[in-house]
């Protein structure tokens, strides 16, 4: 038997009878041997089949947890191949209160930062970019979709909708939008974001290497020039298990009394 099945096996007997559904017995001790690391990240699972004999319970039960651990992110599965323990990933902070590009942010990290592009073309508005961007429908948006990777780990895909008169286009942009609206004097000054809570379809999902329903973060921007105007619309979706968002916040001064003197 193997080393993971005599853990397994081992961790499963200990834990019998407290009531605890045998899955989840089954999911902790898997999660038990990662972190002792004796399965590491890129370690290939045995198969249902090995693991269910070699541990002494049923494909069934093998299954539900192995599922159950794909969703957490802790492992992954690849079509043909098995199933492994995921690569570590380490998280990353980013300030809300500072309007960078994930190519600055990165840098900041000493992290490599890369994009595949996934679309650069100029299309007709559709009713939702009319709206925010300011535009008639005789305009036409330019939009650039990409899979943003840092040191070769998918961290978010991001979905920029700007004017097409701001840039025409938008084949040019090499690595930093940002840096590409600096020659023209259009980069942002300030922005509004709304973060929330979603789960990752299986698109976007496959894109980022998680399983399909993982969390993650949807989060949409809008960012103005120093006139006022909008410049930009994206929209984005961060893998949860590796991007930490934080915030800097300062008490308000207690409104005074008129006539009170401060103490």
């Amino acid at each position: 038997m193997s080393d993971l099945a005599s853990r397994i096996r081992l961790a499963l007997d200990q834990a019998a009878g407290q009531g605890t559904p045998l899955y989840l017995r089954l999911k902790r001790s898997i999660e038990e041997a990662i972190e002792a690391g004796v399965i590491r990240p890129g370690d290939a699972l045995p198969s249902e089949r090995d693991l269910a004999a070699q541990a002494d319970i049923s494909r069934v039960t093998v299954r539900k947890a192995v599922q159950d651990l794909v969703r957490s992110g802790l492992l992954v599965q690849r079509r043909g191949s098995g199933t492994f323990v995921a690569p570590r990933v380490d998280r990353v902070e980013q300030s809300l209160s500072r309007l960078t590009s994930f190519t600055e942010d990165m840098a900041r990290r000493g992290m490599t930062a890369r994009s595949r592009w996934l679309d650069q073309g100029v299309y007709p508005p559709s009713p939702e970019e009319m709206m925010v961007l300011g535009l008639s429908s005789r305009e036409m948006v330019a939009r650039l979709a990409r899979l943003r990777l840092a040191n070769d780990t998918p961290l978010a895909i991001e979905r920029a909708s700007l004017s097409a008169s701001v840039l025409p286009r938008p084949e040019t942009v090499d690595s930093s939008l940002y840096a590409e609206l600096q020659k023209t004097g259009n980069r942002p000054v300030r922005a509004v974001q709304r973060i929330s809570a979603t789960n990752l379809g299986e698109g976007d999902a496959e894109l980022l290497g998680v399983a399909p329903g993982a969390a993650g973060l949807s989060i949409e921007r809008i960012s103005y020039l120093a006139s006022g105007r909008v410049i930009e619309f994206t929209r984005s979706v961060y893998r949860g298990d590796t991007y930490d968002f934080v915030a800097e916040l300062r008490l308000s001064e207690p409104a005074q009394t008129p006539g009170a003197v401060p103490a």
